[in-house]
């Protein structure tokens, strides 16, 4: 089992996408960076949190994360939240287990 903590959408270089789109598709890299860390994909995950900056990215969110994942489906959350940052959009965080 693996726990990872929110994922954030920057960069290796340190560099921040502009644009949710953008951000979201950093942060699920970095969350598949993270598991294939430990020897897992996207299609171990079971639990996947998503923290929102604004509601507004709610659909959008969605098909990209339809995108990443696929068919596979872990158990989903989704918070509109104040995020760390205010130059982060989204934040993931996720548990994987095999």
């Amino acid at each position: 089992m693996v726990h990872v903590s929110g994922q954030i959408p920057v960069a290796l270089d340190g560099t921040l996408p502009e644009g949710f789109a953008a951000q979201c598709r950093q942060a699920w890299a970095n969350l598949a960076a993270a598991l294939a860390h430990h020897g897992m994909g996207l299609s171990d995950l079971v639990k996947v949190t998503t923290f929102l900056s604004d509601r507004a990215y709610r659909e959008e969110n969605s098909a990209i994360r339809r995108e990443v994942l696929g068919d596979h489906a872990p158990a989903l959350t989704v918070i509109i939240t104040g995020i760390y940052d205010e130059a982060w959009l989204l934040e993931i965080e996720a548990v994987a287990a095999r």
